[in-house]
Parts: structure tokens; C-alpha cells; sequence
């Protein structure tokens, strides 16, 4: 029989996006029976807090086959120029710090030596997003409601999954028990049955954990702590372009735009010392951002919205299969932030995962396809976002920023790309790549 009911633990935008795409399953091929999709979150509701942003073309074709895509480009904005940067120093340099005057001159680079850039629009449909991660979250939700009536999808908020397994036999099905509250407060666990399980419930997945034990999620920790924080400030006025890259031993940072102009709504990530706690890195960001930001605004210059401090891994599980219960996004595997992989990955791994269960569902393809599912969406963390997404971060803090132009070999690319027509579409392939389900 043909899978008709799925669970999902965890309603981000990994969970929403693969129930999204499971329930218009049906509305394509109205002779086969409906999905029935069942969403799990110990949350109270979407997750406000400063995460990624950008959707690179490998994630946008996913998106449009969910059918949200111009949705997410209306409320969000399409960037055209992504740059690296090198930071101006005066212990460095012996030129004065730039003006507003000087930082919007021609080659508005805000106050920094440009070292490389690229061309995010090309012209064609797949072209990079931006739209907060939380404001994807909220089109997921409305779209699950409008989508064919939205009766075969439900999203239980306040309900964590505490385990998870299956039951053998002939008609075997997986099951989660989920921990509720009720009415006067008390707690109970229920048992929920299912054809399949799919753990979309992040870094610290309780199904993986379930699946492989509280520790088996094999890779490493960055020693370098990240902030991530949401702030109003006028960066255009300086010359900025969409996003940057700021390499430097000690300031090194990303600034990237979050609404498109004239709103000047941007996200700043940095690196910081290691072994901080949440308030003292708090209270160490004002002089972080007049040591890092042009015009060394004060804390009147600007408004902060947002302060998420959080420690990065390269991580991948044993598998993203076992049986009828499968892990997608970061439940699966993390990287760094910087490049946007983790997050386009994980939309990718979805859209894989939704051909295999509606491939399934169709009578098309056995379930041998989700160990495929599974083998392929980890090689291409481990051929791919792994060492990529590492080289993304080193190259902040890893190298001399006086002489990145000369010796770093994606900055030298990126600038022959710039003149070379040929090479920009080598670069291009490169990022359909990760797009690939089947490979050869």
C-alpha cells in the first residue's frame, strides 16, 4: 500500500517545506489518495530569532516547486552583488578612516579595500533570495492552509517528540510519542502511528538522538564563537552592496542586507572569543560594531533588533535512513553559516526526500530509494558543504587580508570570473550541483 499518513517532527521551515510539498502531492495527481501529514514542535509557535537568510539557486528551485517562490521574492528582495572585503586598520594603514563623502565615492567599498565580488543575478529564474528565516516560516504556514483545502495537514504546537521506532511485520509502521500538556497543566506522552517518520527537528534532533544515541552525531566544533545580531543602520549611505565579507585576524565579520531598500534592515555576524557567556558578549557588541562598522557607530546609531550568539559544527549523522524513519536539514548535518550552505542544503535534502516518498507513494520507486536518498544527500555534505562552508570561514580569519588578492585561490577566481563569461558559468554549475538527487 501506498504511504498515506506522515509524521514530521519539528515545524520549521525544513518540516513546513517537505509537509507543503507532500500535501500538494495529491493536487497533481488527483487519482492517488491523499497524504496525510502530521507536524510535531515543543515550540509555542515560528521561531523569531536572527538565523539565516539567502536561498541559493540550488534551494530557490525548490521553493518554486512548492510553489511559494514568488511569494518569497515579493516579500523579500532579490541581491545583486556579493563582495570580500578587506577591513581598513589604521595600525595597517596610513590613509585616514573614510568619510561619508569618500565611502560613497565610485568605487563604494564603505571604507575597505574590495577584493573580489560576483554577480548574484543572473537573469534567470533560480537566481539567490533573501527573505528571513521566520518570514519563510510564516509563507509556509499560510500556504499549508490554502493548499487543497488544507484538511490533510496539522501542526501541533507545545507537543514534543520523546522517542521514536517502528514495528515490524507485514503492514510495519513507525510511531513517535510525543509529550503533551493539558488543560490543568499536567504532562502525559502519547503514542502516534505513522507510515513514515521524518526528523526535520534541528541541531539537536531527538529523533537522531533516538535513532543513534545522545552523542553519535560525528564531526567537530568551531573554537571561533559567532554572533548574529539584527540591526537598523544606515550602511547604504556608506557604500554597501547586498553582502560582505570582511577578512581580518581579529574583526572578521559578514554584513548582509535583509529587506530590500530603502529599508535599511541589515544582519551583522562576527566572530568573538571563545568561552563567553550571553551577557558579556552583549555587552562587548558596542565596541565590537565601532571597531568593525563604518562611521564606528555608537549605540544611538543604531537599533538593535535582534542577538543570537551561537557555537558552529561540521557535523553529519550515520545516516539520514533507518527503516521507515529518516532525518533531513540539520537534524542531519550542520556546517558554519557563512555561504549559506547549511540552509541550502537542507531545503535540497527536502526536495529529495519528497521525490522519494511521493515516487513511494506512486507505486514509481520501492523503499531501496530512501537508502539512495540517504547515501547521496551525505556525499554531498562530505564532497561538498563540508569543506566548501570550511573554506567559506577560514578565509575570514585564516589568512593575511594585505595579500588574500594574490594568494587565495576562490578570491583570484571569483575576479577572472568577473571579466570571463565562461568561468561565470563554471561557477554557476558548481552551485547547481548541490541540486542533484541522482547522481551518476
Amino acid at each position: 500500500m501506498p504511504p498515506t499518513n506522515i509524521i514530521i517532527s519539528g515545524a520549521g521551515p525544513s518540516g513546513l517545506l517537505l509537509a507543503l510539498l507532500l500535501a500538494r502531492h495529491p493536487c497533481t495527481s488527483p487519482q492517488k489518495d491523499p497524504i496525510t501529514i502530521t507536524l510535531f514542535d515543543a515550540a509555542s509557535g515560528l521561531d523569531p530569532r536572527p538565523r539565516a537568510a539567502y536561498y541559493g539557486p540550488a534551494a530557490i528551485r525548490v521553493l518554486s516547486r512548492a510553489g511559494i517562490l514568488s511569494t518569497v521574492r515579493s516579500r523579500g528582495f532579490s541581491p545583486k552583488w556579493m563582495t570580500w572585503k578587506k577591513l581598513w586598520e589604521p595600525s595597517r594603514h596610513s590613509t585616514c578612516p573614510p568619510t561619508e563623502a569618500t565611502a560613497t565615492g565610485s568605487d563604494g567599498n564603505g571604507g575597505a579595500a574590495l577584493l573580489g565580488r560576483i554577480d548574484l543575478d543572473s537573469g534567470e529564474g533560480d537566481r539567490t533570495a533573501c527573505l528571513a528565516l521566520d518570514e519563510l516560516g510564516a509563507v509556509l504556514v499560510e500556504a499549508l492552509e490554502g493548499c487543497c483545502g488544507g484538511g490533510n495537514v496539522s501542526v501541533v504546537w507545545g507537543a514534543r517528540v520523546v522517542g521514536v521506532g517502528e514495528e515490524g511485520g507485514e503492514k510495519g509502521r513507525a510511531w513517535v510519542d510525543v509529550e503533551v500538556v493539558g488543560d490543568e497543566g499536567e504532562k502525559r506522552v502519547e503514542r502516534r502511528y505513522a507510515d513514515y517518520v521524518v526528523g526535520c527537528d534541528g541541531a539537536s534532533s531527538a529523533v537522531r538522538r533516538k535513532l543513534f544515541g545522545e552523542k553519535a552525531f560525528p564531526g567537530r566544533t568551531w573554537d571561533e564563537q559567532i554572533v548574529a545580531a539584527n540591526v537598523y543602520y544606515d550602511f547604504t549611505r556608506w557604500g554597501y552592496t547586498d553582502i560582505q565579507f570582511f577578512i581580518h585576524p581579529e574583526h572578521w565579520h559578514m554584513v548582509a542586507r535583509l529587506a530590500g531598500p530603502p529599508k535599511e534592515y541589515w544582519r551583522v555576524s562576527y566572530g568573538e572569543r571563545s568561552g563567553l557567556s550571553h551577557d558579556e558578549l552583549l555587552e562587548r557588541l558596542p565596541a565590537k560594531f565601532a571597531a568593525m562598522l563604518p562611521g564606528n557607530p555608537q549605540p544611538g546609531d543604531y537599533e538593535l533588533a535582534g542577538f543570537s550568539p551561537y557555537r558552529v559544527h561540521q557535523r553529519l549523522a550515520p545516516s539520514m535512513r533507518v527503516g521507515r524513519i529518516m532525518l533531513a536539514a540539520d537534524a542531519a548535518h550542520l556546517c558554519n553559516p557563512f555561504g549559506g550552505l547549511g540552509l541550502t542544503g537542507g531545503i535540497v535534502d527536502v526536495g529529495g526526500l519528497y521525490d522519494c516518498l511521493a515516487g513511494i507513494h506512486d507505486g514509481l520507486a520501492d523503499e531501496s530509494i530512501l537508502d539512495i536518498y540517504s547515501d547521496v544527500r551525505r556525499r554531498m555534505w562530505t564532497d561538498i558543504v563540508d569543506p566548501v562552508s570550511s573554506d567559506n570561514i577560514r578565509r575570514l580569519f585564516g589568512q593575511d587580508p594585505d595579500r588574500a588578492a594574490e594568494t587565495d585561490d576562490f578570491i583570484k577566481l571569483i575576479n577572472v570570473a568577473e571579466k570571463d563569461e565562461r568561468v561565470r558559468d563554471e561557477l554557476r554549475a558548481v552551485s547547481a550541483i548541490l541540486c542533484l538527487f541522482f547522481v551518476p
